[in-house]
């Protein structure tokens, strides 16, 4: 009897199969349940493709943020990312650097445009929606109208001094044109070689009002946004050489 149990104990044995355990379907659960941060170290190291050429930016991971800020105590700041559909930056090539930012893109209050301007007050579902409403409509973007905006005849070239994480510091110059109306804009940018990409970031300042934009308001006034806003980028580029 206990010889029959034994061979029917093997025979189990010899059709039992263990569950399958492979590292891709770890790496699913693993992102599924990754943090904003997480995800953020990952954007910042796109792979090189075959395809692109000296100066061209990876769209994947290039991005554009935006600093809205209030006027008062009343309402809240914002932050704004948005994608570019477009661009060329070569150092000190002259003018042939340019950009192109897809307005239609752009979102209010997304997490990481938030935490890049250190904006912790929070902000609920139905405010964001609303936000990018008026942000995205006739009175402000006008995204049907005006899908793009661009920075063109610009050139990026070393200021010999240092920025403030220690890199080269380089001026991006060029005409900035948004709503139809062009403006010339300076960035003060710096450099990282990283990961075999150039890691271009900078920021500019614009005025609403000097594109023909109302600075959104309500209430009479008593709750609005400024005048000035900060376009930040955080480009991924071919180097060059």
């Amino acid at each position: 009897m206990r010889r029959v149990v034994f061979i029917l104990f093997a025979v189990w044995l010899i059709g039992f199969k263990a569950p399958e355990w492979s590292e891709s379907g770890l790496a699913q659960e693993s992102a599924a349940g990754a943090t904003p941060a997480n995800q953020v170290e990952e954007k910042t190291k796109p792979g090189q493709a075959k395809d692109y050429k000296p100066g061209d930016l990876n769209l994947d991971f290039s991005r554009v943020y935006i600093f809205v800020d209030k006027t008062n105590n009343l309402g809240h700041s914002h932050g704004v990312e948005g994608k570019l559909k477009g661009g060329h930056i070569v150092e000190d090539g002259g003018q042939g650097c340019s950009l192109v930012f897809d307005m239609r893109s752009f979102v209010a209050d997304t997490e990481t445009a938030r935490r890049v301007f250190g904006i912790d007050a929070s902000i609920d579902a139905a405010t964001v929606k609303k936000v990018n409403q008026n942000m995205l409509g006739k009175e402000i973007l006008d995204v049907q109208r005006f899908p793009e905006a661009s920075l063109s005849k610009a050139s990026l070239k070393k200021s010999g001094k240092q920025s403030s994480r220690g890199l080269p510091e380089y001026q991006l110059e060029g005409d900035f044109t948004l709503h139809g109306v062009t403006h010339h804009v300076v960035a003060p940018c710096d450099l990282e070689v990283k990961d075999g990409w150039h890691h271009v970031r900078g920021k500019f300042t614009i005025r609403q009002t000097d594109f023909g934009i109302k600075p959104y308001t309500k209430a009479f006034g008593a709750v609005g946004i400024k005048d000035e806003l900060v376009v930040q980028g955080d480009l991924w580029v071919v180097p060059n050489q």
